[in-house]
Protein backbone atom coordinates (compact mmCIF):
# COMPACT_ATOMS: atom_id res chain seq x y z
CA UNK A 1 0.00 0.00 0.00
CA UNK A 2 1.41 3.39 -0.94
CA UNK A 3 2.08 6.03 1.77
CA UNK A 4 -0.70 8.19 0.31
CA UNK A 5 -3.35 5.49 0.42
CA UNK A 6 -2.06 4.37 3.83
CA UNK A 7 -2.50 7.91 5.17
CA UNK A 8 -6.03 8.05 3.75
CA UNK A 9 -6.84 4.74 5.39
CA UNK A 10 -5.58 5.99 8.75
CA UNK A 11 -7.68 9.15 8.45
CA UNK A 12 -10.80 7.05 7.95
CA UNK A 13 -9.87 4.76 10.84
CA UNK A 14 -9.17 7.79 13.05
CA UNK A 15 -12.56 9.31 12.17
CA UNK A 16 -14.33 6.02 12.92
CA UNK A 17 -12.54 5.80 16.27
CA UNK A 18 -13.81 9.29 17.17
CA UNK A 19 -17.36 8.28 16.26
CA UNK A 20 -17.06 5.08 18.29
CA UNK A 21 -15.84 6.95 21.39
CA UNK A 22 -18.53 9.65 21.12
CA UNK A 23 -21.24 7.03 20.51
CA UNK A 24 -20.37 5.52 23.92
CA UNK A 25 -20.88 8.82 25.75
CA UNK A 26 -20.10 12.58 25.50
CA UNK A 27 -16.40 13.24 26.14
CA UNK A 28 -14.39 16.31 27.09
CA UNK A 29 -11.67 17.41 24.68
CA UNK A 30 -8.91 16.32 27.10
CA UNK A 31 -10.40 12.85 27.55
CA UNK A 32 -10.83 12.43 23.82
CA UNK A 33 -7.22 13.54 23.27
CA UNK A 34 -5.87 11.04 25.80
CA UNK A 35 -7.84 8.13 24.35
CA UNK A 36 -6.94 8.94 20.76
CA UNK A 37 -3.27 9.44 21.65
CA UNK A 38 -3.26 5.87 22.98
CA UNK A 39 -5.07 4.74 19.83
CA UNK A 40 -2.43 6.35 17.58
CA UNK A 41 0.45 5.06 19.67
CA UNK A 42 -0.78 1.47 19.32
CA UNK A 43 -0.70 1.94 15.56
CA UNK A 44 2.81 3.34 15.44
CA UNK A 45 1.71 6.97 15.12
CA UNK A 46 3.07 8.23 18.43
CA UNK A 47 5.05 10.90 16.59
CA UNK A 48 1.84 12.65 15.57
CA UNK A 49 2.59 16.35 16.06
CA UNK A 50 -0.69 17.57 17.53
CA UNK A 51 -3.52 15.19 18.37
CA UNK A 52 -5.83 18.04 19.40
CA UNK A 53 -5.54 19.69 15.98
CA UNK A 54 -6.08 16.33 14.30
CA UNK A 55 -9.28 15.85 16.36
CA UNK A 56 -10.53 19.34 15.44
CA UNK A 57 -9.88 18.81 11.71
CA UNK A 58 -11.49 15.36 11.71
CA UNK A 59 -14.61 16.48 13.59
CA UNK A 60 -14.95 19.37 11.12
CA UNK A 61 -14.86 16.88 8.23
CA UNK A 62 -17.39 14.63 9.96
CA UNK A 63 -19.74 17.58 10.35
CA UNK A 64 -19.30 18.38 6.66
CA UNK A 65 -20.49 14.83 5.96
CA UNK A 66 -23.72 15.52 7.83
CA UNK A 67 -22.80 13.92 11.16
CA UNK A 68 -23.99 16.24 13.94
CA UNK A 69 -21.46 16.63 16.76
CA UNK A 70 -22.22 19.29 19.36
CA UNK A 71 -19.42 21.18 21.12
CA UNK A 72 -18.96 24.35 23.18
CA UNK A 73 -16.25 25.85 25.43
CA UNK A 74 -15.88 23.87 28.68
CA UNK A 75 -18.45 21.32 27.46
CA UNK A 76 -17.91 17.81 26.09
CA UNK A 77 -18.18 16.75 22.49
CA UNK A 78 -21.58 15.09 22.05
CA UNK A 79 -22.69 12.94 19.12
CA UNK A 80 -26.24 14.16 18.42
CA UNK A 81 -26.99 12.24 15.24
CA UNK A 82 -25.03 10.10 12.83
CA UNK A 83 -26.11 9.40 9.26
CA UNK A 84 -23.44 6.74 8.87
CA UNK A 85 -24.99 4.01 6.68
CA UNK A 86 -26.42 0.98 8.48
CA UNK A 87 -26.72 -2.20 6.38
CA UNK A 88 -29.33 -4.64 7.67
CA UNK A 89 -30.54 -8.05 6.59
CA UNK A 90 -34.26 -8.68 6.11
CA UNK A 91 -34.47 -10.43 9.49
CA UNK A 92 -32.66 -7.54 11.20
CA UNK A 93 -34.98 -5.00 9.58
CA UNK A 94 -38.03 -6.95 10.76
CA UNK A 95 -36.61 -7.22 14.30
CA UNK A 96 -36.07 -3.43 14.47
CA UNK A 97 -39.50 -2.80 12.93
CA UNK A 98 -41.18 -4.96 15.60
CA UNK A 99 -39.26 -3.11 18.34
CA UNK A 100 -40.32 0.26 16.90
CA UNK A 101 -43.94 -0.92 16.59
CA UNK A 102 -44.01 -2.08 20.22
CA UNK A 103 -42.45 1.14 21.51
CA UNK A 104 -44.82 3.30 19.49
CA UNK A 105 -47.88 1.43 20.75
CA UNK A 106 -46.64 1.71 24.34
CA UNK A 107 -46.42 5.49 24.05
CA UNK A 108 -42.70 5.92 23.28
CA UNK A 109 -43.19 7.51 19.86
CA UNK A 110 -39.93 9.51 19.84
CA UNK A 111 -37.85 6.41 20.58
CA UNK A 112 -39.80 4.46 17.95
CA UNK A 113 -39.08 7.19 15.39
CA UNK A 114 -35.36 6.98 16.23
CA UNK A 115 -35.35 3.26 15.44
CA UNK A 116 -37.30 3.81 12.24
CA UNK A 117 -34.83 6.53 11.22
CA UNK A 118 -31.78 4.36 11.97
CA UNK A 119 -33.08 1.44 9.90
CA UNK A 120 -34.92 3.53 7.29
CA UNK A 121 -37.94 1.35 8.08
CA UNK A 122 -41.39 1.39 6.53
CA UNK A 123 -44.73 -0.20 7.40
CA UNK A 124 -43.94 -3.09 5.05
CA UNK A 125 -41.07 -4.15 7.34
CA UNK A 126 -43.52 -5.06 10.15
CA UNK A 127 -44.57 -8.74 9.87
CA UNK A 128 -48.32 -9.14 9.35
CA UNK A 129 -48.63 -11.62 12.23
CA UNK A 130 -47.61 -8.98 14.83
CA UNK A 131 -50.45 -7.03 16.44
CA UNK A 132 -50.13 -4.87 19.56
CA UNK A 133 -52.79 -2.99 21.50
CA UNK A 134 -51.46 -1.55 24.77
CA UNK A 135 -53.38 1.75 24.66
CA UNK A 136 -51.08 3.70 27.04
CA UNK A 137 -52.58 6.66 28.93
CA UNK A 138 -50.02 9.18 27.64
CA UNK A 139 -47.27 9.72 25.10
CA UNK A 140 -44.06 9.26 27.08
CA UNK A 141 -42.16 11.20 24.43
CA UNK A 142 -43.78 14.49 25.44
CA UNK A 143 -41.18 17.09 26.38
CA UNK A 144 -42.02 17.19 30.10
CA UNK A 145 -42.09 13.42 30.48
CA UNK A 146 -38.93 13.02 28.43
CA UNK A 147 -37.14 15.42 30.81
CA UNK A 148 -38.47 13.49 33.84
CA UNK A 149 -37.26 10.18 32.41
CA UNK A 150 -33.81 11.59 31.62
CA UNK A 151 -33.51 13.03 35.14
CA UNK A 152 -34.51 9.68 36.65
CA UNK A 153 -31.95 7.86 34.50
CA UNK A 154 -29.28 10.23 35.77
CA UNK A 155 -30.27 9.46 39.39
CA UNK A 156 -30.04 5.73 38.63
CA UNK A 157 -26.52 6.28 37.34
CA UNK A 158 -25.52 8.28 40.44
CA UNK A 159 -27.04 5.66 42.81
CA UNK A 160 -27.75 8.23 45.51
CA UNK A 161 -30.97 9.07 47.30
CA UNK A 162 -33.17 11.74 45.79
CA UNK A 163 -36.72 13.07 46.02
CA UNK A 164 -39.68 13.28 43.68
CA UNK A 165 -42.81 15.40 43.82
CA UNK A 166 -45.68 13.05 42.99
CA UNK A 167 -49.35 13.77 42.38
CA UNK A 168 -51.71 11.07 43.60
CA UNK A 169 -54.80 9.93 41.63
CA UNK A 170 -56.83 12.24 43.91
CA UNK A 171 -54.76 15.23 42.82
CA UNK A 172 -52.79 15.83 46.04
CA UNK A 173 -49.01 16.26 45.71
CA UNK A 174 -46.40 14.85 48.10
CA UNK A 175 -42.61 14.75 48.35
CA UNK A 176 -41.19 11.21 48.47
CA UNK A 177 -37.68 10.16 49.50
CA UNK A 178 -36.42 7.68 46.93
CA UNK A 179 -33.66 5.11 47.38
CA UNK A 180 -32.86 2.27 44.95
CA UNK A 181 -35.06 2.65 41.88
CA UNK A 182 -35.56 1.74 38.23
CA UNK A 183 -38.02 2.16 35.36
CA UNK A 184 -40.50 -0.63 34.69
CA UNK A 185 -43.21 -1.24 32.12
CA UNK A 186 -46.39 -3.04 33.15
CA UNK A 187 -49.43 -3.49 30.92
CA UNK A 188 -48.13 -0.77 28.61
CA UNK A 189 -47.72 1.81 31.43
CA UNK A 190 -44.33 3.20 32.54
CA UNK A 191 -43.60 3.29 36.28
CA UNK A 192 -40.84 4.35 38.60
CA UNK A 193 -40.26 1.32 40.83
CA UNK A 194 -38.54 2.48 44.01
CA UNK A 195 -37.50 1.46 47.51
CA UNK A 196 -38.84 3.91 50.14
CA UNK A 197 -36.43 3.80 53.14
CA UNK A 198 -38.74 5.44 55.70
CA UNK A 199 -41.94 3.51 54.85
CA UNK A 200 -43.48 1.61 57.78
CA UNK A 201 -45.31 -1.58 56.92
CA UNK A 202 -48.41 -2.83 58.73
CA UNK A 203 -47.65 -6.45 57.76
CA UNK A 204 -43.94 -6.74 58.48
CA UNK A 205 -41.89 -5.95 61.57
CA UNK A 206 -38.54 -6.56 59.90
CA UNK A 207 -36.79 -4.15 57.56
CA UNK A 208 -36.28 -4.03 54.69
CA UNK A 209 -39.47 -5.68 53.34
CA UNK A 210 -41.45 -5.73 50.09
CA UNK A 211 -44.00 -3.21 51.37
CA UNK A 212 -41.22 -0.62 51.08
CA UNK A 213 -41.17 -1.15 47.32
CA UNK A 214 -43.51 1.38 45.70
CA UNK A 215 -44.80 2.23 42.23
CA UNK A 216 -45.10 5.75 40.80
CA UNK A 217 -46.62 6.42 37.40
CA UNK A 218 -44.16 8.42 35.33
CA UNK A 219 -46.83 10.80 34.03
CA UNK A 220 -47.74 11.81 37.62
CA UNK A 221 -44.21 12.75 38.67
CA UNK A 222 -44.09 16.55 38.72
CA UNK A 223 -40.38 17.00 39.44
CA UNK A 224 -37.19 15.12 40.34
CA UNK A 225 -34.92 16.46 43.06
CA UNK A 226 -31.14 16.61 43.01
CA UNK A 227 -29.06 13.66 44.16
CA UNK A 228 -28.10 13.72 47.84
CA UNK A 229 -24.85 12.60 49.52
CA UNK A 230 -26.43 9.32 50.71
CA UNK A 231 -25.71 6.22 48.67
CA UNK A 232 -28.48 3.72 47.98
CA UNK A 233 -28.88 1.52 51.04
CA UNK A 234 -29.20 -1.81 49.21
CA UNK A 235 -27.86 -3.59 46.14
CA UNK A 236 -31.31 -5.03 45.36
CA UNK A 237 -34.99 -4.69 46.18
CA UNK A 238 -36.45 -6.66 49.12
CA UNK A 239 -38.20 -9.82 47.99
CA UNK A 240 -40.62 -12.36 49.44
CA UNK A 241 -40.74 -16.06 48.58
CA UNK A 242 -44.21 -17.48 47.86
CA UNK A 243 -45.09 -21.10 47.12
CA UNK A 244 -48.22 -22.08 45.23
CA UNK A 245 -49.78 -25.08 43.49
CA UNK A 246 -51.11 -24.99 39.94
CA UNK A 247 -53.60 -27.63 38.79
CA UNK A 248 -56.40 -28.24 36.31
CA UNK A 249 -55.65 -26.52 33.01
CA UNK A 250 -52.39 -25.20 34.49
CA UNK A 251 -51.05 -28.56 35.72
CA UNK A 252 -48.44 -28.55 32.94
CA UNK A 253 -47.31 -24.99 33.70
CA UNK A 254 -43.65 -24.31 32.91
CA UNK A 255 -41.87 -21.46 34.73
CA UNK A 256 -41.26 -18.54 32.39
CA UNK A 257 -40.13 -15.91 34.88
CA UNK A 258 -36.56 -15.53 36.10
CA UNK A 259 -37.46 -15.96 39.79
CA UNK A 260 -39.78 -18.98 39.34
CA UNK A 261 -38.75 -22.60 39.95
CA UNK A 262 -40.52 -25.98 40.14
CA UNK A 263 -40.61 -27.54 43.62
CA UNK A 264 -42.60 -30.64 42.74
CA UNK A 265 -44.47 -31.96 39.71
CA UNK A 266 -47.05 -34.75 40.23
CA UNK A 267 -48.21 -36.21 36.92
CA UNK A 268 -50.66 -38.67 38.52
CA UNK A 269 -52.56 -36.08 40.57
CA UNK A 270 -51.95 -33.44 37.90
CA UNK A 271 -50.43 -30.53 39.78
CA UNK A 272 -47.17 -28.64 39.96
CA UNK A 273 -45.80 -26.70 42.96
CA UNK A 274 -44.00 -23.46 42.15
CA UNK A 275 -41.74 -21.20 44.23
CA UNK A 276 -41.30 -17.57 43.26
CA UNK A 277 -39.54 -14.57 44.79
CA UNK A 278 -41.51 -11.37 44.27
CA UNK A 279 -40.61 -7.75 44.90
CA UNK A 280 -44.09 -6.25 44.46
CA UNK A 281 -47.14 -7.81 46.06
CA UNK A 282 -49.90 -6.12 44.01
CA UNK A 283 -48.69 -7.38 40.60
CA UNK A 284 -48.34 -10.93 41.91
CA UNK A 285 -51.77 -10.73 43.53
CA UNK A 286 -53.40 -9.65 40.27
CA UNK A 287 -51.73 -12.43 38.31
CA UNK A 288 -52.73 -15.14 40.81
CA UNK A 289 -56.35 -13.93 40.95
CA UNK A 290 -56.74 -14.27 37.20
CA UNK A 291 -55.95 -18.01 37.46
CA UNK A 292 -59.06 -18.57 39.61
CA UNK A 293 -59.52 -22.13 40.94
CA UNK A 294 -56.47 -23.39 39.06
CA UNK A 295 -54.06 -22.05 41.69
CA UNK A 296 -53.72 -22.37 45.47
CA UNK A 297 -51.26 -20.47 47.68
CA UNK A 298 -49.29 -22.84 49.93
CA UNK A 299 -47.02 -20.42 51.80
CA UNK A 300 -46.98 -17.98 53.51
CA UNK A 301 -50.34 -18.17 55.28
CA UNK A 302 -51.08 -14.44 55.19
CA UNK A 303 -50.78 -14.45 51.39
CA UNK A 304 -53.14 -17.44 51.15
CA UNK A 305 -55.62 -15.67 53.44
CA UNK A 306 -55.60 -12.47 51.37
CA UNK A 307 -56.22 -14.34 48.13
CA UNK A 308 -58.98 -16.39 49.76
CA UNK A 309 -60.66 -13.25 51.13
CA UNK A 310 -60.52 -11.58 47.71
CA UNK A 311 -62.22 -14.56 46.08
CA UNK A 312 -64.89 -14.53 48.81
CA UNK A 313 -65.59 -10.83 48.22
CA UNK A 314 -66.00 -11.47 44.50
CA UNK A 315 -68.33 -14.42 45.23
CA UNK A 316 -70.51 -12.33 47.56
CA UNK A 317 -70.90 -9.64 44.89
CA UNK A 318 -72.27 -12.21 42.48
CA UNK A 319 -74.62 -13.58 45.18
CA UNK A 320 -76.06 -10.20 46.14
Amino acid sequence: MSPKSDGKYNQIAFALEILKLLAEKPRMREELTDLLSIYLEKRGKSDDADVKQKITRTIRKLRDCGIEIKSAPHHPYKLVESNFPVLLSQEQRQALAIAAYFLSDMGFSAQANQIQHIGNLTESDIPEFVKVDFSPPVDYSEDKLDIIVRQLQERFRQQRRYTIRYKSPKGTARIWDIDRSQLRLHNGIAYLFAFIPDWRSQRFTTFPNIDQNHLFRIDRIESVGAASNFHWSSCDFPRLEIRYRMSGQLANYQPRRADESVLCRNLEEEFVDIAIKIDYWFWFRQRILQYGANVKILEPDWVANEIRDEHQKAYMKYCS
